[in-house]
């Protein structure tokens, strides 16, 4: 469901999706899981189609757009499950040489955490020396710990992953749903059955109120607007992917399904740049002030 979107609004998010739902679909994500390798000639495509440079000013090769679109563009690329460092290779660009054309990957440090070292060109944010492997949870979000982290997380960073969380949170929403009208146990769906009825719609209730945030912080830029819609948008694709795997059952635990790389990606996002714990102080913090 579109919240106030216009016609651009609304033709560049779905561009984008037959985008990467073409070029980075179900095969593909298996493929990724499969290698762990970072594809450089998806990289190379993403930024010829303008991903990375979205907010760049038309002077300096970009699309000359605003946080609502890239917001847009990070909640497509959310649904598919896209891996990489998206959101650091976009807040390079027009500062590393090579990231808006998607030439050049760049990663960035997090706290003291920092992903896909090992396939990057370049790391802001901070330095990498001394870093060390560290298993993910999510095999698409290869990780590593550094000794001195950043102190700050950048407020679009945070943004952008929130608008990730959110489009898993859809996706996994719409999967939930479909499921359980294919689904039969006694001669009729299971979405017919009042427990997993409710499962899907706190589920789409959760989605459509991180959206309304997402969207909302995306047009204000403000911190605190921005550390709420994280909070929602974790909240979503965590809880979604869980509840998702409680309407598919024991199929949702199998490999060949793709719920539970949601949950993995949604556990690892709720951790990055903006915690649950920070985002929750910063709320609190707006609140004890009247703001």
């Amino acid at each position: 469901m579109d919240f106030r979107l216009d016609d651009d609004q609304r033709a560049l998010r779905r561009g984008v999706r037959e985008l990467l739902e073409g070029r980075f679909g179900r095969d593909a994500l298996r493929a990724a899981v499969d290698t762990g390798v970072l594809d450089r000639k998806l990289w190379r495509e993403l930024g010829a189609a303008g991903f990375f440079a979205l907010r760049l000013p038309e002077e300096d090769g970009g699309a000359g757009l605003g946080l609502p679109e890239a917001a847009l563009a990070f909640e497509e690329a959310g649904r598919v499950l896209l891996p990489g460092p998206l959101v650091a290779t976009h807040l390079a660009a027009g500062h590393v040489e090579g990231a808006a054309e998607g030439e050049v990957v760049v990663t960035a440090v997090d706290g003291t955490l920092v992903e896909w070292l090992d396939a990057a060109d370049a790391v802001r944010g901070g330095d990498a020396a001394g870093a060390r492997p560290v298993r993910s949870v999510d095999p698409l979000t290869p990780l590593h710990r550094v000794p001195a982290g950043a102190a700050h997380a950048d407020p679009v960073a945070v943004l952008l992953t929130a608008a990730e969380q959110l489009g898993s949170a859809g996706r996994t929403t719409e999967m939930a749903a479909r499921y359980a009208r294919e689904r039969e146990q006694f001669g009729r769906p299971i979405g017919a059955f009042q427990a997993v009825a409710h499962l899907c719609a706190g589920m789409l209730e959760r989605v459509e109120v991180a959206r309304v945030a997402v969207y909302a912080a995306a047009v204000t830029a403000d911190p605190v607007d921005i550390a709420a819609a994280k909070l929602l948008a974790d909240e979503a694709a965590v809880r979604g992917a869980r509840d998702c795997l409680q309407v598919y059952g024991g199929m949702g635990f199998t490999w060949e399904a793709d719920v539970h790389l949601h949950l993995k990606r949604a556990w690892v996002r709720a951790r990055r740049w903006t915690g649950t714990a920070e985002a929750e102080e910063a709320c609190a913090a707006a609140l004890c002030d009247g703001g």
